[in-house]
């Protein structure tokens, strides 16, 4: 079930090397740059580097597991 009235904005890192998608949803009367502006400077770009690059590793085989006695 989605929600209604969501809007996707897309901001970019400040050293602009990366970009994030940011889902929300917003009053009519709200200044949308400024509240963009805040976003980009509050969203943790290390933790987002790093879940992107964990999400690609390729495993290449798979390893026996021992018993435990």
């Amino acid at each position: 079930m989605a929600i209604p009235n969501v809007k996707r904005f897309r901001i970019s890192s400040p050293d602009g090397a990366d970009t994030a998608t940011l889902m929300a949803v917003l009053p009519k009367d709200c200044d949308v740059d400024a509240y963009l502006k805040e976003a980009t400077s509050r969203f943790d770009w290390k933790a987002h580097k790093d879940a992107k690059a964990a999400q690609f590793k390729v495993r290449v085989g798979q390893q026996k597991q021992k018993k435990a006695k």
